[in-house]
C-alpha cells in the first residue's frame, strides 16, 4: 500500500466547499488504495515540494516560478462557475459598492490590498490588468498584504482598502454559500483568464502514474455527484507546466509596461 501526503487546501472556504473537497478526496486516496499523511506542522511550500506528496493543489504562479520543474501536474480542474469555465478562470476586481469610481483608471491612487505576493489571481492578474493605467511606474497610493482572499475582502468592506483582486472561483463560492462576505461589494472589472489552480504530485511520477492518477480522480467525481454539484467541478483536464507559460507572458507584458511589482 503507497502513503502520502493528500490535501486540497487552496478552497477551504466556506465550509460547504472545505468539506465536499474533503469527501472527494478521501475517495481518491480510498480508491488508490493509499494511506494519507499527516501534514501537521507542514507550509504550503514543504507541502508542495514533499518527496512523499501524493496529491495536492497549488497556484498557477508558484508552480512557473518556485516549483517549476520539482512537481508533476496532474491536470486542472474545469469549474463552470460565473467567470470560470472550461479549465480557465480570472480574477474579479472589487470595490465597495458605494464607491464613487465606477472604471478603473478613475481609481488612480487607490488603496490596493492583495492576498499574497506569489498569487496568481492576487497579484499577477491585477498586475497585468493595472500595468497599461500606471503612470511613471505607479498606480496605487499603497499596495497590504491581507493573507487571504477572503481577509481582502474583509479589508474592503472595512474600508481599510479599495480594490482587490479575488479568484472567480473563491468568489463564487462565498456569492453562494456565504453571501454577507460579498454584500456591499461590487465587481468594477475582470483580469485576463488564466488557466485553473493546477492539481500536482511529485515529479517522479512517469505519464502511465499521472493518467492513472487523473482518471481515478475524475472517477470519485463521478462518483460523487453532490460534491460535483457543490464544487461546480465537471471534470479534471490534462494540463502540463506549458499551459501555465502565459502567467510569466502576463509577468512580462507588465515589466515591459514598467510595471515588474504592483505599486
Amino acid at each position: 500500500m503507497i502513503s502520502g501526503f493528500a490535501e486540497l487546501l487552496m478552497y477551504v472556504a466556506p465550509e460547504p466547499i472545505r468539506v465536499a473537497n474533503e469527501r472527494w478526496l478521501a475517495r481518491i486516496v480510498e480508491r488508490l488504495g493509499a494511506t494519507r499523511l499527516s501534514t501537521e506542522g507542514l507550509s504550503l511550500m514543504e507541502l508542495w515540494l514533499a518527496p512523499h506528496l501524493l496529491l495536492t493543489q497549488t497556484c498557477g504562479y508558484p508552480l512557473m516560478t518556485a516549483l517549476r520543474g520539482q512537481v508533476r501536474v496532474i491536470g486542472r480542474p474545469r469549474y463552470e462557475l460565473p467567470d470560470s469555465s472550461g479549465g480557465n478562470h480570472c480574477s474579479v476586481l472589487l470595490t465597495r459598492a458605494n464607491d464613487p469610481c465606477r472604471s478603473l483608471p478613475a481609481m488612480l491612487g487607490c488603496r490596493a490590498v492583495i492576498n499574497a505576493e506569489d498569487s496568481n489571481s492576487g497579484m499577477n492578474l491585477l498586475r497585468q490588468r493595472i500595468a497599461p493605467l500606471q503612470r511613471n511606474g505607479q498606480f496605487f497610493s499603497c499596495v497590504a498584504v491581507s493573507g487571504s482572499h477572503r481577509e481582502s475582502m474583509r479589508w474592503l468592506r472595512d474600508g481599510r482598502a479599495d480594490l482587490s483582486a479575488i479568484d472567480s472561483v473563491t468568489f463564487a463560492y462565498l456569492a453562494r454559500h456565504a453571501p454577507q462576505e460579498v454584500k456591499g461589494l461590487r465587481v468594477m472589472a475582470r483580469s485576463a483568464f488564466s488557466p485553473t489552480l493546477p492539481y500536482i504530485s511529485v515529479a517522479s511520477l512517469t505519464d502511465e502514474q499521472v493518467e492513472h492518477l487523473r482518471e481515478v480522480m475524475n472517477q470519485a467525481l463521478n462518483e460523487l455527484p453532490e460534491v460535483a454539484e457543490t464544487l461546480g467541478l465537471h471534470e479534471v483536464l490534462p494540463a502540463t507546466e506549458s499551459d501555465y507559460q502565459i502567467l510569466l507572458d502576463y509577468q512580462q507584458e507588465a515589466e515591459e509596461l514598467g510595471f515588474g511589482r504592483l505599486r
